[in-house]
């Protein structure tokens, strides 16, 4: 019954310290075990059911808690529901596919190989298409330019450090992620019987080794270059005739995020309105964009590539550009100092500071939500007919270059040895 769901309450869920199973309702229960070897207690997640086939009882292991929280253990057993519902048992399931993984094993050989089998049996089952993608996107950036092409039984240690060491204290919460991930495409390469020993991406041993954190909640702002400097930046970046040149403009322009660029898609595009879906936007929810004419004459410069749905494809067939590809185009213009996300950090100080645009105009364009709950209850537009005036204003400022002397005005080059 419905009324017998979500019986826990999370800070009891992280604060519990005695043994013991306690309920979630529904067929999901927290386990609680003394560690072994240690102080504490250990937790994890199960699933108690009646088999569809057997009609005997069951359980079923989500997780651990460090790895699945509690809204994401409650996704996992309602997804388990709809299995049994439908006269499949989970167990059987998972066994098949491990078989499956086994058996494919052989012809699977580099970390890439198994990170992206691990995606394709196990991304139907994530709560939304953006999870999928952040593990690909992750894994991409941070992981495959070190590990990609190794195979999966020679990475160690070393490795994971070189990946993990420059994002530790820069981007905590991404360096958890990709370390995560890391340890679950090796911990099934070891299933596979692809490696042997222990699992080098395990935070038991690389806390060790790794620099302190430090106060993990503080915001890391992404360094961007001020918008005094745009103009003459942009005048540089239109002279290249890279295809992730022309994906930064647009960035520029429109003021987007760098996945949602890279992850455009033609049929996104309708006129000068550019949708880009909730899946595909942070906060979850549909976003318009205003195309100014600067925007437009970009996309419609640009050829479509034929089974390529991306406006910016990469390499791969089917695959957007890789979200490196701008910020190693801005390092190559000597500009590496600064962030592709940068960019809207100096959209937003150049609307404030130079402008008479709301506020509330400049965040809708950046897509941010209101974080005043009783204003935004109130808010239901998205502005975006004064939107349409603000990139239009903006793309204008982007394009004069500041002289000096009939120069152009120097803009800040990367300090060298950087």
């Amino acid at each position: 019954m419905a009324h017998q769901l979500n019986r826990l309450k999370a800070r009891k869920v992280e604060t519990i310290k005695k043994p013991g199973r306690y309920a979630d309702g529904g067929g999901l229960w927290l386990q609680v075990t003394p560690r072994q070897g240690g102080d504490g207690v250990t937790k994890s997640w199960l699933f108690r059911y009646t088999s569809p086939k057997s009609g005997k009882p069951r359980q079923y292991g989500l997780g651990s808690l460090n790895a699945v929280s509690l809204a994401d253990a409650r996704e996992a057993a309602q997804q388990t529901r709809i299995l049994i519902k439908s006269g499949i048992d989970p167990i059987d399931q998972r066994k098949a596919q491990r078989a499956e993984t086994k058996a494919k094993a052989d012809r699977l050989e580099t970390f890439r190989d198994f990170a992206e089998e691990y995606i394709r049996l196990n991304g139907d089952g994530w709560k939304n298409a953006k999870h999928r993608q952040q593990w690909s996107n992750t894994l991409e950036t941070y992981a495959y330019p070190v590990i990609g092409g190794l195979h999966v039984g020679d990475v160690t240690k070393q490795h994971v450090l070189a990946i993990l060491n420059p994002i530790w204290t820069e981007k905590a919460e991404t360096a958890r992620r990709v370390r995560s991930r890391i340890e679950t495409v090796l911990d099934m390469a070891i299933a596979a019987d692809a490696r042997e020993g222990d699992n080098p991406a395990r935070l038991g041993v690389l806390k060790f080794l790794l620099p302190s954190q430090g106060k993990r909640s503080q915001v890391q702002h992404h360094p961007a270059m001020p918008y005094a400097e745009i103009g003459a930046f942009m005048a540089a970046l239109r002279k290249r005739d890279d295809l992730s040149a022309r994906a930064l403009e647009l960035l520029i322009l429109t003021g987007c995020r760098t996945s949602e660029v890279i992850g455009a898609r033609w049929d996104e595009i309708d006129g000068d309105i550019w949708t880009i879906p909730a899946e595909r936007m942070k906060a979850g929810r549909e976003h318009r964009v205003p195309l100014s004419s600067d925007a437009l004459a970009i996309l419609k410069a640009l050829p479509v590539v034929d089974k390529n749905p991306h406006i910016f494809p990469g390499q791969r067939a089917k695959r957007p550009l890789s979200n490196m590809a701008m910020l190693k185009l801005m390092d190559r213009m000597g500009f590496g100092q600064f962030t592709a996300h940068g960019f809207r950090s100096s959209f937003r100080d150049w609307s404030a500071e130079t402008t008479a645009f709301p506020r509330e105009v400049a965040e809708a364009a950046l897509a941010h939500g209101n974080p005043d709950r009783v204003e935004a209850a109130y808010q239901r537009g998205d502005f975006f007919d004064k939107r349409r005036k603000l990139m239009a204003a903006w793309a204008t400022y982007c394009a004069k270059v500041p002289k000096q002397g009939g120069n152009v005005t120097p803009i800040r080059r990367k300090v060298a040895g950087r």
